[in-house]
């Protein structure tokens, strides 16, 4: 792609995201994420419509009255988006591939926390980290990251979510508010997420094919891994080989609804064909 398709491409994406940004989700991202960085100010005695759940246990024993916590908001946040950037993003059956996708709500979640005047930082990762962004502020570097997100050529087309959960646990002491994009076709990553949403405010936005749900019956049908770069031929009249698949495709995505609920992590499903748009209002507002 050369810089002025480049940068055509980049232009339409902000047009489009910043819009959505400015009228849907600036005020639903902050109200969703005020506050949820917090840090401890004073204990003072309860007062009536006070949360109970503010209450300073050992220093009400010790006073024999109710006392509470203050916290302060801290007015800065950080929000990182962890994009995957193996083979299987590289697919769609119907208008767009879930790159795509992912690619407009990472500039959507980006300008939401611009207007926030909050930093934004991106880690892209295959089986490893491939590329690492760290946060700051300003639409210079919003449109940064979506030059990256479309343009970048991946060393592995493989996925390993671990590894990525503990690169950002690593470079990221602070909480922050994560964002993980993926299609979750993928395990043993249920105790580095423990890990990081002990610390960090994180969200698994699943992005999903209608396709990968389910193999259609067309016959003998030629497949190729995008991730293994594997060319096989598959009989998809077989009810067996549909179940097998359906199977296998069940057991990932039960393991990313079971993992991120044992996480305390907050998630996203969101298919190609249905409108991401609906799907971050709806989340928002159901936490807001």
């Amino acid at each position: 792609m050369d810089t002025k398709e480049l940068l055509k491409k980049v232009r339409k994406i902000e047009i489009k995201t910043r819009r959505l940004s400015d009228h849907i989700f600036g005020g639903e991202y902050h109200s969703t994420f005020k506050g949820r960085g917090m840090t401890f100010s004073e204990v003072r005695q309860y007062q009536y419509g006070d949360d109970v759940r503010s209450i300073d246990w050992n220093v009400t024993a010790r006073y024999n009255e109710p006392y509470v916590k203050v916290f302060e908001e801290e007015r800065e946040l950080t929000m990182m988006l962890l994009v995957d950037v193996s083979g299987s993003e590289l697919f769609g059956t119907q208008e767009r591939f879930k790159n795509e996708i992912v690619t407009e709500i990472s500039a959507t979640l980006a300008f939401s926390a611009t207007q926030n005047n909050d930093k934004i930082g991106l880690i892209l990762f295959s089986d490893e980290v491939e590329l690492y962004i760290p946060p700051k502020k300003g639409r210079s570097h919003v449109l940064r990251i979506i030059r990256e997100l479309i343009e970048f050529h991946p060393k592995s087309k493989k996925t390993n979510i671990a590894e990525a959960l503990k690169f950002l646990s690593n470079v990221m002491k602070k909480r922050a508010i994560v964002f993980m994009m993926s299609d979750f076709i993928a395990d043993d990553y249920q105790h580095t997420l423990k890990i990081a949403a002990n610390r960090h405010d994180v969200t698994g936005i699943r992005i999903f094919d209608l396709r990968e749900e389910q193999i259609p019956n067309l016959g003998m049908v030629q497949m190729y891994d995008e991730e293994t770069e594997e060319i096989m031929l598959v009989n998809t009249s077989s009810k067996k080989v549909r179940q097998n698949y359906n199977r296998f495709y069940k057991e990932k995505v039960d393991y990313f609804k079971d993992s991120f609920a044992k996480s305390g992590a907050g998630t996203i499903n969101c298919r190609v064909d249905e409108s991401y748009v609906k799907k971050l209002l709806g989340y928002f507002k159901q936490r807001g």
